[in-house]
């Protein structure tokens, strides 16, 4: 049976929700073993045990969230040479355009040799209540490429 690893920073109600919407998705894809944690709990055990990543960011001040770069930078060299062409998605919530963050995302996933799934999604300007949704179909995109085999 597939693994999807999840990790997900949710400092706000906004974000919260996002998560939710892609925690009630993935709860419905038969045949899938689902791993959630917050990046600051998240392992390169939990990176070795998956077949997939998804991941869900802020971006703080232009940048990814100082809590996902963290686990990031704590799993990078672990899991390089364990992890090549790990499919991955993400989704990064943005006041503004949300470039930064996917910029260093870009960098770290060609770095670890991962590949897209789906590239970045960023849920930028106000708050869109669309958002929740977007996250969601991304989450399960991956993770219904996993369970068919195509990931």
């Amino acid at each position: 049976m597939p693994r999807l690893l999840v990790v997900s920073h949710t400092p706000s109600g906004n974000t919260r929700a996002v998560a939710v919407a892609v925690r009630e998705r993935l709860a419905d894809v038969d045949g899938l073993q689902l791993r959630w944690l917050p990046p600051l709990a998240a392992t390169p055990a939990d990176v070795a045990w998956c077949d997939g990543v998804a991941v869900g960011t802020t971006e703080n001040f232009g940048s990814m969230a100082g809590r996902s770069k963290d686990w990031f930078e704590r799993i990078y060299y672990p899991c390089r040479e364990l992890t090549p062409g790990l499919p991955v998605v993400a989704w990064v919530r943005a006041g503004e355009d949300g470039a930064g963050s996917c910029l260093q995302l870009e960098r770290i996933v060609k770095g670890l040799t991962w590949r897209w799934a789906q590239p970045p999604l960023v849920l930028h300007g106000a708050w869109n209540p669309e958002f929740p949704e977007q996250a969601a179909t991304l989450a399960q995109t991956l993770a219904e490429g996993l369970v068919a085999g195509i990931f």
